[in-house]
């Protein structure tokens, strides 16, 4: 690899490691300088770097941040509502005491099949909320399974565009992909609760004050630290003054108490969730039965999977559930100037969310722009290892030089086409191990982890312990898996 190249990705790197853990910028800033110190040592012009910045910036925003504003609206009703506090409740008494973080990863495994995994976190996060409230304690280790849970199936399992696209270039069975992916995904879910289970309660403290005042409230004043053993109630042992609907005011007079049920409150996360099931495997299906799947060109949708396009593009599909949220969620007596104000706090929490997510996808497109990616990709190529291992480990260098999953593995894929053969390999491995090679070590550069960790509270080394750190651990998880794979496919 070049020597340049090398040093631009190291430096850049370190750039954004000195500036959040030694100095009082926050990571927005460090992203967009480590975006230009990349650039500059990798030889690029400097406009064209501010250009690579810019275009990154936008592209990133662009497909998720109004999915993210939309998604922490309807949190916000959600929250004020109590229906999130119905469905924790809910949830938790289905699957029983104890079992929330494998509740939460399994949710989080089935959610994110069809849906990216920055809308599905959005969407799901109130949930990992409401019942660490709840308990008083462990809402680091939901927030945890809740992420990578989704990472498992978004990397692995199509109609998830990126594994859609893999099969596509690779030219393996969509049908073995799904089933292999989704037998991946099972056998790694308990790395994942693991993890969690062993590494949040060490991050319960390291949670920045707002998101725990967020998460815990008054419960957190009153009954102790989280995480402490005191602090596990049961569910319905709490005072009054913690319902989470207070915010709502007391009804006016003659006027019933108000009260969300699970199947009311479900209505806008399940709703959205469905319409976008419904887009991705429509389309999955139109197009296979043209015979252009991963030809997005060649592909001519019908008026009526255009149709379902529309409703369940991540967009239009949150907005209906945030017109749900408002109109089913809360009462009649609630005024234009509640709800306004309740949706310009959610507008607040997610501005810096944004411009850190968009940083990321600045990065990330210097260090696509500058050729480092794929610097590694062929420096990676031309060493001797086991057939299978090549398009794994491809995908997991791309993905630490730029951060997207999607990339590293559509890149790894087309890497590696030429060499299937030679590399004495199926489609459907060399599909698998381009996939799970991507789940690598979410840092920095890398829009989901800013996501996860900001909602989640954490910062710095926190971050990096609990996010990277869980990543890696599925990432390891997975190398035995590939090799069998390759043996066995």
């Amino acid at each position: 690899m070049d020597v340049q190249l090398l040093a631009a990705l190291v430096i850049g790197i370190a750039t954004i490691v000195v500036i959040v853990l030694w100095t009082r910028l926050d990571a927005f800033v460090a992203l967009l300088v480590a975006a230009i110190v990349t650039g500059s040592i990798a030889g690029t012009a400097p406009i064209d770097t501010i250009d690579s910045i810019i275009a990154g910036f936008g592209a990133t925003l662009s497909s998720i941040g109004i999915v993210i504003g939309l998604g922490v609206a309807v949190g916000k009703i959600l929250e004020v509502s109590g229906a999130a506090d119905a469905l924790a409740r809910a949830f938790v008494g289905a699957l029983g005491k104890g079992r929330e973080p494998w509740a939460m990863g399994g949710t989080g495994a089935l959610v994110s099949i069809p849906v990216f995994c920055d809308s599905g976190y959005v969407i799901m996060n109130p949930l990992a909320r409401s019942i660490a409230r709840r308990k008083r304690q462990g809402y680091v280790t939901l927030a945890l399974a809740l992420g990578c849970g989704m990472t498992l199936t978004h990397h692995l399992v199509p109609p998830t565009p990126g594994p859609l696209a893999v099969a596509g270039i690779l030219g393996a069975d969509l049908g073995g992909v799904i089933l292999v992916g989704l037998i991946f995904s099972v056998l790694l879910l308990p790395i994942v609760i693991l993890y969690a289970t062993i590494v949040g309660p060490k991050l319960e403290d390291e949670v920045l004050p707002e998101v725990r005042e967020a998460v815990y409230g008054h419960a957190h004043a009153s009954a102790g630290e989280p995480g402490s053993a005191s602090t596990d109630v049961a569910l319905d042992e709490l005072p009054p003054e913690d319902d989470p609907a207070a915010a709502l005011g007391t009804p006016p007079e003659g006027a019933p108490p108000h009260r969300v049920g699970a199947f009311l409150g479900a209505l806008p996360l399940v709703i959205p969730i469905l319409l976008i099931v419904a887009n991705t495997v429509a389309t999955a299906i139109e197009k296979n039965s043209q015979g252009v799947l991963g030809d997005d060109e060649a592909y001519e949708p019908s008026n009526f999977v255009s149709a379902i396009a529309f409703v369940g593009n991540p967009v239009v599909a949150l907005l209906i559930g945030l017109i749900l949220a408002v109109y089913v969620l809360l009462p009649r007596w609630t005024t234009k100037n509640q709800v306004s104000g309740w949706l310009s706090d959610a507008a607040a929490s997610a501005g810096l969310i944004l411009l850190i997510t968009g940083a990321g996808g600045g990065l990330g497109q210097v260090l696509r722009d500058s050729g480092v990616g794929d610097a590694l990709a062929d420096a990676i190529a031309d060493l001797s290892l086991p057939g299978v291992l090549v398009p794994f480990l491809i995908a997991s260098l791309v993905r630490i030089a730029q951060g997207s999953g999607t990339v590293a593995m559509i890149t790894a894929a087309s890497v590696t086409a030429p060499l299937v053969s030679d590399l004495g390999l199926s489609a459907l491995a060399a599909t698998l191990a381009c996939c799970a090679g991507s789940m690598v070590f979410s840092y920095f550069n890398d829009s989901y982890f800013w996501v996860v960790t900001r909602f989640t509270g954490l910062d710095g080394v926190a971050a990096l312990r609990g996010w990277s750190g869980i990543t890696t651990a599925v990432w390891l998880g997975s190398i035995p898996l590939v090799l069998i794979a390759g043996w066995v496919l």
